[in-house]
């Protein structure tokens, strides 16, 4: 397993993680769960990434239950949680979300307690709050990292432009700002890792730990002849997701990809995961799988990186025939 340091911090992650969006609590039990988390762990994995809102707190737990159980050296591995949405869903009342110093530090005792844990490595701010001002949430975030709740904290579907005005509050305080982003980022997603966040790359600096690498999935090829019974896009409230990214026009660009690690002897998903850690910005791309033998296949993104030449990328650029148009200065 690769590590990268998580941007100008000192923290290193493996460049593959684990993560229980959709399938923690929702697709998968505890023993699915200690499988999947064990077999990770063991490979060289040491982030594993959760948030409040998924399955509403129940992947926390499930996480929770699992590292207790591993009694695994804490020093040895990386654990996150995201705050924004709160746990409650439709039951939620004022101050249950969103990125105020009230949620922001109630939120992360929560997490505390579901994952069972003392502190938190990483604590993402999972959407920017136009309710909240932004020196409050700075201030929040350094007030439980001088406790001792969080180490770092970060990011998640920000705008550079948000980031970096962190970073200006935190300046003027003399605080510590974010030094990771969670951004959507695979083949059909490209304009934030690849366009918009390049200037805060060169300044402050930033780690990024990648969500969606495989398009929920899409990017896999399972999809590309209909959608299996039990995949994440049959799940019952996952509409939207299936909307966004079953189309005849991304389905044709996969089965080309497809095609193309047919002829490089590997899997569709090790291709796509390769593609996006070998931007030398991504810090870690998260992976989620409900099968051991998905996230065998998906770990050998790292032995398909060296088969990813200049004339590869350029292949699938032709295919997918949207890199970002870079402003010419």
């Amino acid at each position: 397993m690769e590590y990268r340091r998580l941007g100008k911090s000192g923290l290193q992650v493996s460049t593959l993680s684990f993560g229980s969006w959709v399938s923690f609590s929702k697709q998968i039990n505890d023993k699915t769960a200690e499988e999947l988390m064990s077999f990770a762990y063991d490979k060289g994995v040491n982030f594993f990434d959760n948030a409040e809102i998924y399955a509403l707190g129940e992947s926390e737990k499930m996480m929770g239950r699992v590292i207790k159980k591993k009694k695994w050296d804490r020093t040895s591995f990386v654990v996150s949680s995201k705050v924004f949405w709160g746990w409650r869903g439709k039951e939620n009342k004022p101050n249950q979300t969103g990125l105020s110093r009230k949620h922001v530090i109630e939120a992360c005792n929560e997490a505390l307690q579901r994952l069972q844990v003392d502190y938190l490595d990483l604590y993402f701010c999972h959407r920017p709050d136009k309710n909240t001002p932004i020196e409050e949430t700075v201030w929040a975030m350094n007030h439980l990292i001088q406790q001792g709740k969080i180490l770092y904290w970060g990011t998640s579907e920000w705008s550079g432009v948000e980031i970096m005005e962190a970073h200006r509050v935190a300046a003027q305080y003399r605080l510590i700002g974010p030094v990771v982003e969670q951004p959507q980022y695979n083949m059909f997603e490209r304009e934030k890792l690849e366009k918009e966040y390049l200037d805060v790359f060169r300044t402050v600096g930033l780690g990024t730990t990648i969500w969606s690498p495989l398009a929920s999935g899409l990017l896999s090829g399972k999809y590309n002849d209909g959608i299996p019974k039990g995949s994440r896009f049959a799940l019952q409230g996952f509409d939207w997701l299936r909307d966004r990214w079953v189309g005849e026009d991304k389905i044709k660009k996969v089965k080309k990809i497809a095609d193309l690690a047919k002829k490089l002897g590997i899997s569709t998903a090790a291709l796509s995961i390769a593609w996006c850690i070998k931007n030398p910005n991504v810090s870690t791309a998260i992976l989620g799988a409900t099968k051991k033998q998905q996230l065998i296949e998906n770990l050998k993104s790292l032995e398909a990186l060296p088969l990813l030449t200049p004339e590869v990328m350029e292949k699938i650029d032709d295919i997918l025939k949207n890199k970002p148009v870079l402003p010419d200065y």
